[in-house]
């Protein structure tokens, strides 16, 4: 059954919590309104949610569903706050995913319900990307396979011509891989769909599909103070170790998540490509 609820996210979550607790063996999804209306239940995520397992012993396995994605509609309806969940995650205290593919996120659910340990789930989900062809999915992806922690590039590319790897998480890869084709790059672009636990092996994997490739950039939407990029760095940087040049591609610090133009929003997007392929 489906209710209509207040918009007020600290009571809803905080009931939802309670529910996913009471039954444990429910699929209790919550779902913000945007992404960035998350903010009025930070006191249930920093309490309960990151914190409960680890105070009290006490699994859960609550969705959080938090449309995200940078298209211009301004700074309260364009960033769920990646970095603030990447900051709280520890001990595998909860997963964090950004799924780009109607399949992977299929699969994403059906592994929540399956896992024998409850953790909290955290899921940026998509806004333009319900609109998108790219991100449809055949219906034998989905009565088949699981849900992949890392997608390889879609498009039909020999792996000995690639010398870069684009690595990034969310709609911006669609971006990303439109401005490849356009430009007729020699670059891959692989995406992040788990962001924690970062699936470090697989992302190291891929490196060995591409033995020519030894620039590496991680490109995101956000700005550079916010996102995944610190994270993602903190636990990467060694592979520079191995001869890689690893860099990254943001939006410049900023104390809002995002413009309220949409004119500078398209400016920022195209400097994004062109930083990641010039």
């Amino acid at each position: 059954e489906i209710y209509n609820s207040p918009l007020s996210e600290y009571a809803c979550l905080g009931f939802e919590y309670g529910y996913a607790v009471a039954a444990p063996d429910a699929l209790v999804l919550w779902e913000a309104q945007f992404g960035d209306f998350v903010n009025g239940a930070q006191i249930v995520i920093d309490q309960y949610i990151v914190a409960a397992e680890d105070k009290w012993g006490q699994q859960n396995g609550l969705v959080l569903l938090l449309p995200h994605g940078y298209e211009g509609q301004g700074p309260e309806h364009s960033s769920a706050r990646i970095e603030r969940f990447l900051t709280l995650a520890a001990e595998d205290n909860t997963q964090i995913v950004n799924a780009t593919t109607a399949a992977n996120y299929f699969h994403l659910l059906r592994r929540q319900v399956h896992s024998l340990r409850h953790t909290p789930l955290i899921v940026f989900t998509p806004k333009q990307g319900l609109r998108m062809k790219q991100t449809r999915s055949r219906v034998d992806e989905l009565t088949h396979g699981s849900f992949q922690e890392v997608l390889d590039d879609p498009g039909d590319i020999d792996p000995q011509t690639v010398t870069r790897i684009v690595f990034c998480s969310g709609k911006v890869a669609w971006d990303a891989i439109a401005a490849r084709d356009e430009r007729q790059e020699s670059a891959a672009i692989v995406r992040v769909e788990q962001l924690y636990p970062l699936p470090t092996e697989q992302m190291l994997s891929i490196l060995k599909k591409y033995p020519n490739a030894r620039e590496l950039r991680w490109l995101q939407e956000e700005p550079e103070n916010m996102g995944p990029w610190n994270f993602i760095e903190r636990h990467t940087w060694r592979i520079k170790e191995q001869g890689y040049d690893l860099q990254h591609v943001a939006r410049v610090e900023s104390g809002s998540p995002a413009t309220g133009s949409k004119a500078i929003h398209d400016q920022e997007l195209a400097d994004l490509m062109e930083r990641t392929f010039g």
